[in-house]
């Protein structure tokens, strides 16, 4: 995995490159697919008496999700081990996230032995119900024109309030929530847009361009 260190403001000794190679083993472990970490590393001085501080920002890239931390300190050392435990932490998260979902898949399984249907809340109805049904013992009732609007079909609905954010970010939430799609505002668009899970590691983008209202619509 490569290391790419960058300073803004202060210089970048072979003593803390040292430490970044060591600290990138830790994250490789729990990322063997990251391909390159960025390592950002900012000084702070302040005019109204405020200690001057260091920012490490850890960006990591590679075949999925972009993962970043940071954490500020007044000795960039202790700003690199307190972002690189919040990046660790996110990688565990969502690597716990992949493995109980693949241990514990979602959607109906039906069991051949006993005719169990787990993961969805329905009891498959007997045999003698059934029958009883087919003969006309159990009667069928029918809709009538007071129940015309009456559909079995529950649709629920949750409103959220909108954020702002990029798609790389949008894919971090999404893969930190455990969701296979995220809905949010494109900050580059400022247009509605899903980022959503394909197969493997690849992910799409839907997004909604806005325009004037159909005329038809509109009246």
């Amino acid at each position: 995995m490569e290391t790419s260190i960058v300073g803004v403001g202060v210089g970048i000794t072979d003593r803390f490159r040292g430490v970044v190679e060591e600290k990138a083993a830790r994250i490789e472990n729990l990322a063997p697919r990251a391909q390159r970490v960025d390592v950002k590393v900012t000084h702070r001085a302040y005019h109204n008496g405020r200690v001057e501080d260091e920012t490490v920002e850890l960006t990591v890239n590679g075949k999925g999700p972009v993962i970043r931390a940071e954490a500020t300190d007044g000795d960039k050392f202790t700003a690199l081990d307190l972002a690189v435990d919040k990046l660790c932490e996110q990688l565990r998260r969502a690597k716990d996230k992949r493995v109980d979902a693949r241990n514990h898949p979602r959607g109906a399984k039906f069991e051949k032995g006993s005719g169990a249907i787990q993961g969805i809340d329905v009891q498959p109805a007997s045999v003698d119900v059934l029958r009883a049904v087919a003969t006309g013992e159990i009667p069928i009732v029918t809709g009538n024109e007071e129940e015309e609007g009456y559909t079995p079909v529950v649709i629920r609905t949750k409103e959220f309030h909108p954020e702002w954010m990029s798609v790389e970010e949008a894919v971090d939430r999404m893969e930190l929530v455990g969701h296979d799609f995220f809905l949010f505002i494109d900050v580059r668009t400022d247009h509605p847009s899903v980022v959503y899970r394909r197969k493997g590691w690849d992910y799409g983008v839907i997004s909604l361009t806005t325009q004037a209202q159909p005329e038809e619509l509109a009246s």
